[in-house]
């Protein structure tokens, strides 16, 4: 910030931090939050999967048989009758939830170890972005529109997984967009961009500043 004193000298200073600075200061905190929150959720989804193998198993079974959607001769060849191939989707979800969930809580460790150094948090980034795009696809692509869309999930009231597909989907989603925000960066980072910025443009101020403070006239001139 420059401010002009009364015998026309440009006086240059930093702003005083306000509402917007303590905000931005808080997003890389509320990233790493919501991050953690995703890496908790897929754990215990995958958890819960693993020792209570028996209840989505029957879920997974009853979407790819769509033996309780309306039955449409137009849509019930592509029903997926054989358990072998059921429950190996199964399997194959379960495994994708796992290593989703491990990602987000590498994600989480890089963040607490190395978060204040600018390549610490970089890392944490790219692997919060790449589990996060894991939630993505596994209940967008994979529950809403693969078991949703083309297994006809939506039309089943006893077997309809799309409410908390939407719900973990929506959740990763602000994730993610928050994640990648400009003021996301840990502090460190952004004062580092902001310091090295300040001295390049310092010099070239420091110049045209003091070409601007008048110079005494001597007293023949007057």
């Amino acid at each position: 910030m420059t401010s002009r004193s009364e015998s026309g000298i440009r006086v240059r200073g930093r702003a005083p931090k306000g509402v917007d600075g303590a905000a931005a200061s808080a997003l890389p905190v509320a990233a790493g939050l919501l991050t953690a929150t995703l890496a908790l959720l897929m754990a215990l989804i995958a958890f819960g999967n693993i020792t209570d193998f028996g209840t989505n198993q029957a879920f997974v079974r009853h979407v790819l048989a769509m033996d309780t959607t309306f039955k449409d001769p137009d849509l019930m060849w592509r029903a997926i009758t054989s358990h072998t191939l059921q429950d190996l989707a199964y399997v194959a979800i379960i495994a994708w939830e796992t290593l989703a969930a491990l990602v987000l809580i590498a994600a989480c460790a890089v963040w607490l170890r190395d978060g204040r150094r600018r390549a610490g948090n970089a890392r944490a980034r790219q692997l919060g972005t790449y589990g996060l795009l894991m939630v993505l696809l596994l209940f967008g692509a994979g529950f809403m529109a693969v078991g949703g869309e083309w297994f006809a999930m939506w039309q089943s009231k006893d077997w309809n997984g799309l409410e908390a597909a939407t719900r973990n989907f929506l959740l990763a989603a602000a994730t993610l967009i928050l994640l990648h925000l400009p003021g996301a960066a840990t502090r460190s980072e952004s004062d580092a961009g902001n310091e090295a910025g300040n001295e390049a443009g310092s010099g070239a101020g420091d110049d045209t500043e003091s070409a601007r403070i008048p110079q005494p006239q001597s007293r023949e001139s007057q």
